[in-house]
Parts: C-alpha cells; structure tokens; sequence
C-alpha cells in the first residue's frame, strides 16, 4: 500500500499535468506564448494551492518537508564524520 494518502496522490498527478502543460507550451520571449495570460495565471495559482496543501497534508502526516534543491558546490549546513574508528583513549595518570 501507498505512503500517501489518495488526495496527495491526485495532488502530485494534477501538479505534473500543469508542469507539463507549461513545459510543452514554453514559448522564446520574442514570440506571442499560446496560453492566454488568465490561463498562465491560472496555472500558477493552482500550483501554488496545490503546493501549499502537499505541505499541510505533509505535516499533518507528521512527514518532514525539508528537502530543498542543493547547488552541487554549496557548503553543506552538517558535516556527517564517521566514528566507527576511533577509539577510546585511556588515561596516563
């Protein structure tokens, strides 16, 4: 069975139908885009409400929701240092 809740699955299917509207309708800036701008607005406002009801549904699940895109060369915020060998120093007293 799923992870995810029935409502987070339709979420995430409608908001990759949108992205892929969006991405197979990009059109250069010299040129008049397809959509009409209500229609382009209307994307962005569903997107947003969709977004903001995966973080509720997410939090209400008790899931984190703390992955963020890295750049590659961005210094990391935790260093993991492996412990597995070191050892335990006695006392010379």
């Amino acid at each position: 069975m799923s992870e995810f809740s029935k409502e987070e699955q339709i979420l995430k299917m409608v908001k990759k139908v949108l992205t892929d509207v969006a991405k197979d309708t990009y059109t250069p800036a010299h040129l008049k885009h397809p959509l009409s701008e209500q229609t382009i607005h209307s994307i962005r406002d569903c997107l947003a409400l969709i977004s903001a009801r995966e973080s509720e549904l997410s939090t209400e699940a008790g899931r984190e929701s703390n992955m963020r895109p890295r750049y590659v060369d961005e210094v990391p915020k935790s260093v993991v240092v492996d412990i597995t060998g070191l050892q335990k120093n006695k006392d010379k007293s």
